[in-house]
């Protein structure tokens, strides 16, 4: 994996076009991320958020496997959970309307809605259903628990699908943080 080349065709600041990128399998790569949403290197943390912005945007999941895929390669890494975790969040006035914004641990920032909505999944190991915000291409980051909790204390209770939940609405898109009694 030629870093230097990569990084250069990245450096405009958008991700990597990977749909028109269609490279051999390499096989896999001692990188994990782990549940906390930290890289390693051979069990080492990857210590410069640069590089690791660079492989988070050529990053996805195909076949329930995650890839780094470049013009050149492709790379199978491990995830333990999710890749990216959401480690902050306000509220964003915007035309008449109030939108949850959620900041992951890379610096990145979405706004929750149908485009970048929030799924309840199970978390491996332990089968709670917790709330994912999916970012395409497979991807999804997990909830920190400080921000699930804050995030708790604004949701009203609701009746969805004949079961109590916790309800946030962010601009017109309504979403669920959990059942009630799990919350």
């Amino acid at each position: 994996m030629d870093l230097a080349r990569l990084q250069q065709q990245l450096k405009s600041g958008r991700q990597a076009p990977l749909e028109q990128w269609h490279p051999p399998f390499c096989g896999d790569m001692p990188i994990q991320i782990n549940r906390d949403g930290q890289w390693h290197y051979q069990q080492s943390p990857i210590g410069r958020m640069e590089l690791v912005k660079l492989f988070a945007s050529v990053l996805q999941r195909k076949n329930g496997d995650y890839m780094l895929t470049t013009p050149v390669e492709e790379v199978r890494i491990q995830v333990a959970d999710a890749p990216f975790v959401i480690i902050d969040w306000c509220w964003q006035q915007l035309e008449h309307q109030q939108l949850l914004q959620l900041t992951d641990n890379l610096d990145y920032q979405y706004l929750v809605s149908a485009e970048f909505p929030v799924l309840l999944q199970p978390e491996p190991g332990s089968g709670l259903f917790l709330p994912y915000l999916q970012l395409g291409r497979g991807l999804s980051a997990k909830f920190s628990r400080a921000v699930f909790y804050q995030l708790a204390e604004q949701a009203e209770l609701a009746d969805l699908n004949g079961q109590m939940q916790l309800v946030l609405t962010s601009g017109s898109y309504r979403f669920s943080l959990g059942l009630a009694e799990d919350g």
